[in-house]
C-alpha cells in the first residue's frame, strides 16, 4: 500500500464524526476521503457537500471502495459495525470506548487480528502535546492525581462517566504505570442520568504507588488536569490548557534553595489531526498502532473492575 493515496470514510456525522471528517479531507496528499455515513441522511448529506465528498445512509454500501474508517457513533453500535467494516477488509479507527464491555471489545480485537485488519483506538489523550512534551521526563511515578470534569452533555450518556470521561485518565495511568493494579477504592453516584456521573477511584499498584482518580459530567467549567509525584520531582499538566509546570531538584541540590520550578507553554496542537495521521500510517506500513485494540480492550476491563467495586459498596 506504500505510495498509494488511502481511501477513507467516517462513519458518524455527528458532533466529534464532524472533526474526524474534517481532519481526513485535510489530508488530501496522504488520502481520500471518499464518504461520510450516517443514518440521518440529512445530517450526512450536509457534512458530505461541506467536504466534498459522498454521503451514505448505510455504512455497508461503502465496503469495497475504502480501505480505512473512523467508527465514530454510539458506543452501543461499535461492535456490529465494526465487524462488518473488520471482515470487509476495512482498517477501522474506532473511537473510545471500544465498546459498551470488556466482552464485546474483546470480540472485536479478535475479529481485527482474525482478518488481518488494523484496529486503533480513539484514545485522543495519548496525542496531547503536554503529555507527549514530558514523556521522556514521566519515569516511575510514586502518585497520579486526575481531575477530568465537564458540564453535562447528552454525548457520551449512553455510558457511565467511567467509561465515558475516566476511561481517558485510565488509559493514561495504565501507559505511565505499566504495573499490576493490587486494591480498588471506588465511589459513584448517579445524578443527572440513571448510571454514574461522578466517580472517584482510588488505584495501588504492585510497585506501591497510587493513583487517586476523579471524573465527573455535571461539573460548571471543564477541567483535565493531571499530576505526578515522582523521585525528586513534581509535574503539574493542564491537558486542556496545554500547559507544565515542573518542579525538581538537580543532582547534589539540597534543600528548598535547590529546587528549581519550570514553567513550560506549548503551542496550539491538532491532537485528532496527529491521531488519524498515525492511524493512516499504520494502515500504510502494515505497523502496529499507536493505541491498539489490546490497549482499548485493557481499559475498558479496568473501567468494568473499578464498577464492580462500586456496584458492591
Amino acid at each position: 500500500m506504500t505510495g498509494s493515496r488511502l481511501r477513507a470514510a467516517v462513519v458518524g456525522a455527528g458532533y466529534l464524526g464532524s472533526f474526524h471528517a474534517e481532519k481526513y479531507a485535510a489530508l488530501g496528499d496522504e488520502c481520500t476521503l471518499v464518504a461520510v455515513a450516517d443514518v440521518d441522511e440529512s445530517r450526512a448529506r450536509s457534512l458530505a457537500e461541506r467536504l466534498g465528498c459522498r454521503a451514505v445512509s448505510d455504512f455497508r454500501e461503502l465496503c469495497g471502495e475504502i480501505d480505512c474508517a473512523s467508527v465514530v457513533v454510539p458506543t452501543t453500535h461499535h461492535l456490529a459495525i465494526a465487524e462488518t467494516l473488520l471482515e470487509a477488509g476495512v482498517d477501522c479507527l474506532v473511537e473510545k470506548p471500544l465498546a459498551t464491555d470488556a466482552a464485546q471489545a474483546r470480540e472485536i480485537v479478535r475479529i481485527a487480528r482474525e482478518h488481518g485488519r488494523i484496529l486503533q483506538v480513539g484514545h485522543l489523550e495519548r496525542f496531547n502535546p503536554a503529555l507527549t512534551r514530558l514523556a521522556r521526563r514521566i519515569t516511575a511515578p510514586r502518585f497520579i492525581e486526575c481531575h477530568r470534569l465537564a458540564p453535562f452533555t447528552e454525548r457520551g450518556a449512553d455510558v457511565d462517566v467511567v467509561r465515558d470521561l475516566m476511561i481517558h485518565d485510565l488509559d493514561l495511568i495504565r501507559l505511565l504505570v505499566p504495573q499490576e493494579i493490587t486494591s480498588i477504592e471506588a465511589v459513584g453516584v448517579p445524578v443527572v442520568t440513571s448510571a454514574i456521573d461522578i466517580a472517584n477511584v482510588r488505584l495501588r499498584f504492585a510497585g506501591g504507588g497510587i493513583a487517586n482518580v476523579t471524573a465527573s459530567r455535571v461539573a460548571l467549567k471543564r477541567e483535565r488536569k493531571l499530576r505526578l509525584f515522582q523521585l525528586d520531582t513534581y509535574l503539574a499538566i493542564d491537558l486542556a490548557e496545554r500547559s507544565v509546570r515542573v518542579a525538581f531538584r538537580p543532582p547534589g541540590a539540597v534543600g528548598l534553595a535547590g529546587v528549581v520550578w519550570e514553567q513550560i507553554d506549548l503551542e496550539a496542537a491538532d491532537a485528532l489531526g496527529a491521531e488519524i495521521r498515525a492511524f493512516l500510517a499504520s494502515v500504510r506500513t502494515r505497523s502496529r498502532p499507536a493505541v491498539t485494540g489490546e490497549d482499548g480492550l485493557a481499559a475498558l476491563e479496568l473501567c468494568e473492575r473499578i464498577l464492580s467495586v462500586m456496584e458492591s459498596e
